[in-house]
């Protein structure tokens, strides 16, 4: 495993006014996917909200769950990403299995048109209602890269540029027949000015503005402009080359400037589900609808996240 793998790495180019994150992921994504055994356009769908999921979940600053999900006409009807604070994350997709075939055979097997109408919601919950924050972006035959943008200047109005990244690749270990695993990579970047200059300008509505005031920043302001034009110059390979570091990558792009890292922070798949747990689910149905799931003298309880599989006696169902 490559030092930076399952690692977001934060950091900030000051001399431009941005901050953002870039993230690796290797054995964490490779152990969702797999679990899975989704097809191969699904699985990399499902990889892509699993990297922007980390890259924006690991912005919180407080204990809680960042939750994206996703629910479209397309072939793949729905996404569901939990990221729970600080570093566990799972996944699930939805599909229709003839459907993603008929995609592919046509030539129809990119994100946007695998996701196709619907729309995305971006979750942030502290555990109370009083707490909870919900986003909701259309999707209308965009990627997740493009949605990102929308939610971001829709929904929070920061200067926002995302870059994804899922590569299925070949590994073999010593001794070990070859295998194949999965990788992504993303890159988030925001413009949040500091100077004086730009904040006043940033908290004046385009109509309370003063006759003769620069425009708000974003797309004209010259430091927004180069940090967004480099970023747009990553390609695909160097955000899952396992070759090259978040720190490498980050060099590649802001050493003119000057960029400053901060701690790595770990990411690792794991889900919440338990017995213990999916006994007190069960719980919550009434005894008719328990005695309906029994099937061949069991009641089995599949988690959706880990393909973990419960089984229980209609006694220990609570089914008289």
């Amino acid at each position: 495993m490559a030092v930076a793998d399952d690692r977001v790495l934060p950091y900030a180019v000051n001399a431009l006014d941005v901050r953002g994150r870039v993230v690796h992921l290797g054995p964490a994504l490779d152990q969702i996917l797999t679990r899975h055994n989704y097809p191969s356009h699904v699985s990399k769908l499902l990889g892509e909200a699993i990297t922007l999921t980390t890259l924006l979940g690991t912005s919180l600053k407080f204990e809680g769950r960042f939750l994206l999900q996703t629910k479209t006409d397309g072939p793949v009807s729905m996404l569901v990403v939990d990221f729970t604070t600080p570093d566990r994350i799972r996944a699930y997709a939805a599909f229709d299995a003839a459907e993603i075939e008929t995609a592919i055979s046509s030539g129809r097997s990119g994100p946007a048109d695998l996701l196709g109408r619907g729309h995305l919601a971006l979750t942030v919950d502290q555990g109370t209602d009083a707490s909870r924050y919900q986003g909701i972006v259309s999707l209308d035959g965009q990627s997740l890269e493009d949605v990102a943008h929308t939610y971001f200047d829709q929904s929070e109005q920061i200067p926002t540029r995302v870059r994804l990244a899922v590569a299925e690749m070949l590994t073999r270990e010593p001794g070990q027949p070859p295998r194949h695993t999965w990788r992504a990579g993303g890159l988030l970047v925001q413009f949040l000015p500091q100077s004086e200059d730009r904040q006043r300008h940033r908290d004046l509505a385009p109509g309370d503005a003063p006759e003769g005031t620069p425009p708000l920043p974003g797309d004209d302001d010259d430091a927004w402009a180069e940090a967004r034009s480099l970023v747009d110059t990553v390609e695909d390979l160097e955000l899952t080359d396992p070759d090259v570091s978040p720190e490498r990558l980050l060099f590649r792009l802001f050493h003119e400037r000057g960029v400053r890292v901060f701690p790595l922070r770990p990411v690792r798949a794991q889900c919440s589900c338990s017995r213990h747990a999916v006994a007190a689910m069960l719980a919550n149905f009434s005894a008719e609808d328990r005695a309906g799931m029994v099937e061949n003298g069991q009641v089995v309880v599949t988690c959706e996240f880990c393909s973990s599989v419960y089984e229980f006696t209609p006694q220990q169902a609570g089914v008289s």
